[in-house]
Parts: C-alpha cells; structure tokens; sequence
C-alpha cells in the first residue's frame, strides 16, 4: 500500500484495488482533528507538506508539523496521491500526537476510481478521513440553496460521491466526500462545526496558509 515507485499504469490499478477497501460508514469518536494540505515548487520539484492538529469541536490549536519532500511521481490529474502522499505521510511521522480524524484539502471517494487523497491516506494510516474540496474532479451537481448549511449530492454513473455544500451564505459551495472510516452526512457535520464563519473550514484553511509560509 506505500508502494510509490509505480508507473502511471500500476498505480491506477492500485487505486482500483484499494478503492474495494474503503469503508463508506462510521461516526467516529471525535476530541482531536487534524487539517492537511501540501504546497509544490514545480521548479525544485519539492513537496512542502504541513498538519494541524486540532482540539474538536473547540478548534482550539494542539501542535503542527511539517516536512519538505522531493517530488518523485509526475503531476497527473486523478494520480495525485501518488505525487503528494510520500509528502505528507512524512509529516504524520513526526506527530506526537494522533488525530482521531484528518481532512485532508482535497478528494476522498469522489474521484474517476474512488480512491482519492483522503480515501488512500485514510487506509494507509487506518484513520477517519473526509475529502474536503475546492473544486470538482468528477461527477455533477445541482447548486445548493443560498443558506448556510444547503447542500446537493455530487452524482457520478448514478452513484453518489459527494455533497456540494454552502458553508457560507451567498458563497460558492465546496465538495465533501468521504475518505475512510466515515458516513457523508457525518462528514459534512463535522465540516460544517469547522467552518468559523469561512467558506473553507478551519483545519485546511490554515493547513493551506501554513504550506505557503513553508514554501516561502
């Protein structure tokens, strides 16, 4: 399962026999929770990986950790985690503590193979982890109502792998999904409890704003 030095080919086979092992239910016993997220410099080809762990549903702030990585796996779309999961696997290493449950700034189950970020960093470290997005990597939606908390399934081949959800009034929305050990409307519970007011909840957003200083 940390097998990276695979070819684009095999590790989209990997990714097909992994997603099988995706556990799509659970409500987790939350006290911490941790944010992760990963800045690239294309032209060093570095990963710069960083984690907060937080106290939930306080948010308030337990310890951070980073690693910079060399980038060993080319930039393919859908690929990522082979690209980005050395990275911030590193970072979890050097935790003291251990999160109860990770959101990750990217895709869980809502992926072309079902198998994105959070659903393959969820298995590697036997974790509770939900995918929380940005943008959409596949599947359609409808848009949410304008009110906090609105929220659409995100639909891929009659199958749904995600939640479109506001979490902030007259903002675009973001995309849930499950990563492992969770259930999606217990992920987009705990996604909407980390919002403080933002469009991007507290553990990513400033996982995201703690890359880039790294990166600087």
């Amino acid at each position: 399962m940390r097998n990276w030095n695979v070819s684009p080919q095999q590790a989209t086979e990997i990714q097909k026999e992994l997603a099988k092992k995706v556990v799509r239910t659970g409500v987790p016993n939350i006290k911490t929770i941790a944010g992760a997220d990963i800045a690239i410099d294309e032209e060093k080809k570095l990963g710069f990986g960083g984690v907060i762990v937080y106290s939930y549903p306080e948010l308030r702030e337990l310890e951070r950790a980073q690693a910079v990585v060399p980038l060993e796996f080319p930039y393919i779309p859908g690929l990522l985690a082979f690209r980005e999961g050395p990275v911030l696997l590193k970072v979890f290493e050097s935790l003291k503590s251990d999160p109860d449950l990770i959101m990750f700034d990217g895709q869980g189950i809502a992926h072309p193979r079902r198998l994105g970020i959070a659903s393959h960093l969820g298995l590697i470290l036997d974790k509770p982890t939900i995918g929380c997005a940005k943008k959409v990597l596949v599947g359609k939606y409808q848009e949410p109502d304008l009110n906090v908390g609105s929220q659409t399934y995100l639909m891929d081949k009659n199958e749904e792998i995600g939640a479109c959800l506001r979490t902030r009034f007259k903002v675009k929305p973001i995309f849930v999904s499950i990563g492992h050990k969770i259930d999606l409307t217990t992920a987009v519970e705990i996604v909407l409890k980390c919002g403080d007011g933002k469009r991007i909840p507290k553990p990513t957003r400033e996982a995201d704003q703690y890359v880039a200083k790294i990166k600087m």
